[in-house]
């Protein structure tokens, strides 16, 4: 097993269904976060990470998913024509290379750990990163770039990690620590979606991971867990089951959870204050809105 990480695996299947009825005709991962779709935000995390192949794991409906990597060669020529050198490049960075990006269809909602068995055949023998377009990351150093070096020191499967309250432990795989040493975490086990008396931290997955060709060998072997699906930490946990290493990195920067309402939301307001040009206007606007709310009260 080579020890570099070149693969990632986009988990995309799903419905989206908490944004219906948007996500009726779009879907989840091409809406806008500011000005760009949430998968383009992965895109550029893997590429900052060093990744060369992206593959989707996709299902019936996401063909504007397809097209939004592809090339526009009327929309170029069109502001190639009207000198639009600016939107030309931002336009560059969202096509792909011919052989750079693989679609794989994910026939049955089995869960997050089918989505990922379905590209074992493009993984082969190499380890790799699995990145949910959900979970936005704003980091100074792009998380999965973080993760990727971590693993040149500590092969074995890593998880991103981060603490979450108590009371929230059941929306999340929570990780069994071994042995905790500040930015990395040595995993006996992961438990998924435990309620709080049952949790054994609060020490939560985030959607980034670096995974050894075993995990794949490891989804062949498990049955439906929590949910009935196929969860990942499952599989990972296996891993620590049967003494190979896991670890959980405690990633530096903040995570807005995009698949919910509230957190696409809160996404947007931080983003977009992060614009230099977007900056000024928008916190006049919410210093206006808090100031009204005030005199209501």
């Amino acid at each position: 097993m080579k020890n570099k990480v070149t693969k990632a695996i986009f988990p995309v299947a799903g419905l989206g269904t908490r944004f219906l009825p948007a996500t009726k005709s779009v879907p989840k991962e091409i809406m806008t976060l500011v000005d760009r779709p949430l998968i383009q935000y992965a895109i550029d995390e893997a590429r900052a990470a060093g990744i060369k192949e992206f593959i989707f794991v996709t299902s019936r409906g996401k063909g504007a998913l397809e097209d939004y990597f592809d090339h526009a060669p009327v929309l170029e020529q069109e502001l190639r024509k009207k000198n639009k050198t600016e939107l030309l490049e931002i336009l560059k960075n969202t096509n792909m290379d011919s052989g750079e990006i693989a679609y794989i269809r994910q026939h049955k909602a089995m869960g997050l750990g089918h989505a990922v068995w379905c590209a074992r055949r493009l993984i082969g023998n190499e380890p790799f990163a699995v990145i949910l377009p959900d979970d936005v990351i704003a980091a100074e150093k792009p998380c999965l770039q973080q993760m990727v070096e971590a693993f040149q020191e500590n092969p074995g499967c890593m998880v991103a990690a981060m603490e979450v309250p108590r009371t929230k432990t059941s929306s999340y795989g929570i990780l069994d620590v071994a042995e905790d040493m500040g930015t990395h975490v040595s995993v006996r086990g992961m438990v998924e979606k435990p309620e709080a008396d049952a949790a054994p931290s609060n020490l939560a997955v985030i959607g980034r991971y670096i995974l050894t060709p075993n995990v794949m060998r490891n989804l062949n072997r498990i049955k439906a867990g929590s949910g009935g699906e196929i969860q990942l930490t499952d599989a990972i946990a296996m891993e620590a089951a049967e003494g190979r290493p896991v670890n959980g990195y405690r990633f530096s920067g903040q995570r807005f959870d995009c698949g919910s309402k509230a957190g696409f939301l809160q996404a947007t307001v931080s983003f977009g204050l992060a614009r230099e040009e977007l900056r000024d206007g928008l916190m006049e606007y919410l210093q206006d809105l808090l100031h009204v709310d005030k005199a209501a009260q």
